[in-house]
């Protein structure tokens, strides 16, 4: 059975996305994007458009699932609640179609990718490319969205899933 899942990497200023396909050990590219607001529009404006864009994707896609990444505390709270308000819009826009939405630290997802919580940039990088070679991601969004999808994937292989009768 294949599952679609949709991999979001949350931001006010840049959001991105990615849709995978996976059925046992084979995974396939379909999508990703990154979602700009202008940065001259009010917040509210810019919430309203990640969560039409994702509400889009999702339309356009019907993933099974999402995976999104769980923002850590920055030194700046203001920071911090600001990306928070971008990760609410993301999740809002993918529950409203009820899909169900996995979170994830950001050490798991390099963890369930790489083998190694710690993980830097470049081995990120490079499973991604091992993994899904057709993905070319444009921007860094873009890839840590891949990234999020992809470690969903490997974690479907070991959290059991009840099932959901549709």
């Amino acid at each position: 059975m294949t599952t679609r899942v949709l991999g979001i990497d949350p931001g006010l200023l840049h959001t991105g996305w990615a849709v995978i396909d996976t059925a046992g050990q084979t995974r396939k590219y379909i999508a990703s994007g990154v979602i700009l607001p202008k940065t001259k529009l009010e917040m509210s404006e810019r919430l309203a458009i990640i969560f039409r864009e994702l509400t889009q994707i999702c339309e356009t896609f019907s993933p099974d699932e999402c995976s999104i990444e769980i923002i850590f505390v920055n030194k700046n709270p203001k920071t911090t609640l600001i990306l928070g308000q971008a990760r609410a819009a993301a999740i809002v826009a993918v529950a409203n179609k009820n899909i169900p939405v996995f979170e994830y630290e950001p050490n798991v997802i390099k963890k369930a990718l790489t083998g190694a919580g710690h993980a830097d940039k470049s081995a990120i990088d490079k499973m991604v490319k091992i993994l899904l070679p057709a993905a070319h991601p444009k921007t860094a969004d873009e890839a840590d969205a891949i990234a999020i999808a992809l470690s969903h994937t490997n974690m479907l292989r070991v959290i059991p899933r009840p099932s959901i009768d549709h």
